[in-house]
C-alpha cells in the first residue's frame, strides 16, 4: 500500500485562506484520483477535529500551526516521519533524505512570489519566513510546483532548482457555486445593478476606476486591507468616481462571493503581481467576463478567455463587457475554465510523485 502523506497546515489556523481552500479540495480530489493501493494520509498540527475529508488517516503532530512554522523553517522536523510528502503550500519538513534507498520524497507548492519580487506591502517576519523556506526547498525538495509557467520561470531565478519545478494550476474551490440567494445576498453587500469587481491596490486602480465612470458603475474592490481603504477611495475621486461608488471590501465567505461576482459587469484584475489569481478563476468558472492587466501569469491563466490590455485599454473593454460584448465574454470565460478542475490537478499530483 503506498501513502501520499498531504500536509495541512491550516485545518486549525487559517492563515492564508484561499490557499486552506485549496489544500482540502486538493485532498478530497486526491481521495477520488488515487491509483489502486493508494491511501492519503493527512498531516496536521495539534488540536483540532480528528478527521480530515478525505484523507484515509490522520497524522497529528505536537505543535500548533505557529511553532510548527518556526520549527520547520529550522529543519526541526521530528515526529514527522518520511515517506511520499506533498504540501499544497510552502511549509513542509523540509530536510535531509534518501529518496533513492528510503523512498522518502518532498514536494512544495508556491502560490505567491510577492515575498521575493514585490515584497513591500508584507510584514518583514512574513518575507524572511517565505525566504527561509524557499532556501530549505532549494536544498531538499525534490519537486516545487507552481501553479502558472510565468511563476515557473520566474521561480527558477530564485535558485538552483535544475528541473525540479513543475506547473500544476489550481482551481476555484471545491463547491463554488452561485448561491440560491444571490440576489438577496447582493442587496445586503450594497450592489448597485450596474457595478464592476476589482482586485488590486490603489497603485493599479486608477485605470479601473476610469473605466467605471465610463459605464457609469460602481466598484467592489475585494481582499483589500483595512488600511487601503482611503487611499483606493482618493484614487477613485481623483477621476470622478465618488467615495460613495466605491466599496472597499476584505474577504469575503465563498456565497457571498460567489453571489457579488455573479451580478458583475465583469472582474479587473488590474494587479500584474507574480501571484495565482484565484477571484479570476472564480470568475472564469461562473461566466463573467474578465479583464486583465497583461502579465505573464494573467496570459497563462486567462489565455483567449478574455481581454488583457495594458492600462488605458481598460475603459474600451469594461465598455464592451457592459455592452455587445457581454454575451461573447461570458462564453469565453466559462470555456476557459474548463481547463481548471482540481481533478485534474490531483492527477498531475499523483503521476508527479509516481514519476519521483
Amino acid at each position: 500500500m503506498a501513502v501520499l502523506r498531504v500536509v495541512l497546515d491550516q485545518v486549525n489556523d487559517v492563515v492564508e485562506p484561499d490557499q486552506a481552500d485549496a489544500a482540502r479540495s486538493l485532498v478530497r480530489a486526491l481521495a477520488a484520483t488515487a491509483p489502486p493501493k493508494c491511501e492519503i494520509e493527512a498531516i496536521v498540527p495539534a488540536g483540532g477535529e480528528s478527521t480530515v475529508a478525505g484523507a484515509d488517516t490522520v497524522h497529528r503532530l505536537g505543535l500548533a500551526r505557529r511553532e510548527l512554522a518556526g520549527a520547520w523553517q529550522l529543519g526541526v522536523v521530528a515526529g514527522v516521519g518520511g515517506g511520499m510528502i506533498h504540501a499544497p503550500g510552502l511549509l513542509a519538513p523540509l530536510v535531509k533524505h534518501d529518496r533513492a534507498n528510503d523512498y522518502d520524497q518532498t514536494v512544495v507548492t508556491v502560490w505567491d512570489l510577492s515575498p521575493w519580487l514585490a515584497p513591500e506591502p508584507l510584514s518583514r517576519a512574513s518575507v524572511l519566513w517565505h525566504r527561509g523556506m524557499l532556501k530549505r526547498a532549494v536544498k531538499h525538495a525534490d519537486a516545487i510546483v507552481a501553479p502558472t509557467h510565468a511563476m515557473a520561470e520566474q521561480l527558477a531565478d530564485l535558485g538552483r532548482f535544475g528541473d525540479r519545478i513543475r506547473v500544476i494550476p489550481g482551481a476555484a474551490a471545491e463547491g463554488f457555486t452561485i448561491p440560491l440567494d444571490a440576489a438577496e445576498r447582493r442587496v445586503g453587500l450594497g450592489a448597485p445593478a450596474r457595478y464592476l469587481v476589482a482586485t488590486g491596490g490603489a497603485a493599479v486602480l486608477e485605470p479601473v476606476f476610469v473605466a467605471a465612470v465610463a459605464v457609469d458603475a460602481d466598484v467592489f474592490v475585494l481582499d483589500a486591507p483595512g488600511t487601503a481603504a482611503s487611499a483606493i477611495a482618493e484614487v477613485a475621486a481623483a477621476v470622478g468616481l465618488p467615495a460613495p461608488r466605491v466599496h472597499v471590501i476584505g474577504r469575503l465567505d465563498a456565497p457571498d462571493r460567489a453571489a457579488l461576482l455573479a451580478g458583475a459587469l465583469a472582474l479587473t484584475a488590474a494587479d500584474p503581481a507574480p501571484v495565482w489569481p484565484w477571484r479570476m478563476v472564480e470568475a472564469l468558472g461562473l461566466g463573467v467576463p474578465v479583464i486583465a492587466a497583461d502579465s505573464g501569469v494573467h496570459r497563462d491563466v486567462l489565455a483567449e478567455g478574455g481581454l488583457l490590455v495594458g492600462p488605458d485599454g481598460f475603459a474600451e473593454a469594461v465598455q464592451d463587457a457592459a455592452g455587445e460584448g457581454a454575451r461573447r465574454l461570458s462564453v469565453l470565460a466559462a470555456d476557459r475554465s474548463r481547463a481548471y478542475s482540481w481533478t485534474g490537478s490531483a492527477e498531475r499530483v499523483w503521476t508527479l510523485h509516481a514519476e519521483l
